[in-house]
């Protein structure tokens, strides 16, 4: 039994930045925004200037103030105490836990549509894949963050930034040659309809697929020169990242008319249709493998972000002591090996759920919002963070003092909200059964997850707060 090692400083400026792009930017979410047309950028312009943007911004700040290993746990623990930062950490690791049988039955339906698209209907193999895929994505975090770090860089490359030129190259040859534009970029058609709540439902969606840039802060102690280097990677991974979502999304929008565009039966059919258009049908299977290497590179840097968070959580007393654990990379290997045993048995019943469909969209809301009230803790921490806590040095500061921060963490606060509130009326492009049932789905499942940190300390002894842990 000894105390925790100094990590290495192995995480440069480029393997972090790939890190987000890897953990934010993904293909599979393009077709589904390319369905709103010309009305996709009123989407992005409202989730860059509502909480892309902010979340970027307050993080860069906190990150630099506050680098040691925790993120979002740290932060809202100094600004609001113990018990809402074990909150703010549980919710950014939860809404996770929800949220990876949606992207690991992406991956493997990607897998099969690349030999035997009928597979993607046998829920048996989407189990064993998804089952496979995610312990293995454990396997790899357990060797450390450099070599996470890697994998999740190769993985975003092959799978995410170069597939994507390749839409965006094949949509701008699309629209200089000539060819039938399946979008209208009038004015009007920029702003979508607002006569009803459900016409805005998908909002959330689009948030989520641009959420998890503060994640990577929970590896600033293995930065080299966090305090530097940190906003610089913040930078260039935001910038990446909206461009990529940006022009992809176009691309596909320009190509592929509305009405082939299916929010149910997911994003490679719409690919596989875009590069038909070109006769590049052959192709497909290729580009399918591809996202799936993407995929997981996001997997790889989702799984092992939140998990550190939650350790230092662990770490802090409100975890029993067999949670503690981290290896001699200096992973939180008992909380990886809970994780992945969470993750199994929870795709288990998704996957096995009678409509599918519906409860992807439900799971993919409800870990929405919950990470948008983990957002809220954040922003309202980062404003409390510089009245309490004034004269701890921030190498990167919001421009504009106290104001900026009220401005730049205000505009996220109400981008939060509005969207978790727009989140209770299901969309009109997704059959999700009963209007009531859909409400109290969300309404009680964020009621019970919210809850969940008190329950635990409800159980809490003495011996969890041993402040050392166990290497192998």
């Amino acid at each position: 039994m000894s105390k925790n090692p100094l990590p290495k400083r192995s995480l440069s400026i480029f393997l972090l930045a790939m890190i987000n792009v890897a953990a934010i930017c993904s293909i599979k979410n393009w077709p589904l925004t390319a369905e709103f047309g010309a009305s996709s950028l009123f989407y992005f312009a409202f989730a860059a200037l509502f909480f892309f943007i902010p979340v970027s911004l307050v993080s860069a700040e906190l990150a630099t103030g506050w680098p040691e290993r925790g993120g979002v746990f740290i932060w809202v623990q100094e600004a609001l105490g113990k018990r809402l930062g074990f909150l703010a950490i549980w919710l950014q690791w939860i809404a996770n836990v929800i949220w990876y049988p949606t992207i690991l039955s992406f991956i493997a339906a990607n897998i099969a549509f690349s030999f035997d698209p009928k597979l993607a209907q046998n829920p048996t193999y989407m189990f064993v894949i998804v089952a496979i895929t995610f312990w293995g994505t454990t396997i790899i975090n357990l060797r450390g963050m450099k070599v996470s770090g890697w994998v999740s860089s190769i993985g975003v490359i092959i799978g995410t930034i170069i597939p994507g030129a390749v839409i965006i190259i094949l949509g701008l040859i699309w629209y200089f040659t000539g060819e039938k534009i399946h979008i209208d970029f009038s004015l009007s058609s920029l702003i979508p309809s607002l006569s009803s709540p459900t016409k805005l439902s998908l909002l959330a969606g689009v948030l989520l697929g641009l959420a998890g840039m503060e994640m990577s802060a929970t590896h600033a102690r293995e930065v080299q020169n966090p305090q530097k280097n940190y906003p610089k990677a913040i930078f260039l991974s935001g910038i990446i990242i909206i461009a990529l979502s940006v022009l992809g999304t176009l691309a596909i929008a320009i190509v592929i008319p509305k009405d082939k565009i299916s929010l149910v039966a997911g994003g490679m059919e719409a690919i596989s249709y875009f590069l038909k258009a070109y006769h590049l049908g052959w192709a497909v299977p290729f580009l399918a493998i591809l996202m799936v290497i993407g995929s997981l590179g996001g997997v790889t840097a989702w799984a092992a972000g939140p998990s550190k968070g939650l350790l230092a959580a662990a770490q802090n007393g409100d975890f029993p002591p067999v949670l503690h654990k981290v290896n001699k990379n200096n992973m939180p290997i008992a909380m990886l090996v809970f994780q992945g045993i969470i993750v199994t048995l929870f795709s288990l019943i998704f996957l096995y759920f009678p409509d599918v469909n519906s409860s992807f969209w439900m799971l993919v809301v409800l870990s929405s919002q919950l990470y948008l009230i983990m957002y809220v803790l954040m922003f309202i921490s980062a404003i409390v963070l510089r009245y309490k806590k004034p004269n701890v040095a921030r190498n990167y500061k919001i421009p504009g003092g106290n104001v900026g921060m009220w401005i730049i963490s205000g505009l996220g606060i109400l981008g939060c909200v509005f969207s978790i509130i727009i989140g209770f009326f299901p969309p009109e492009q997704i059959q999700t059964g009963s209007n009531q049932f859909y409400f109290f789905f969300l309404f009680i499942g964020i009621i019970l997850m919210c809850s969940m940190p008190y329950i635990i300390l409800c159980f809490k002894k003495p011996s969890w707060n041993e402040v050392t842990s166990y290497q192998d």
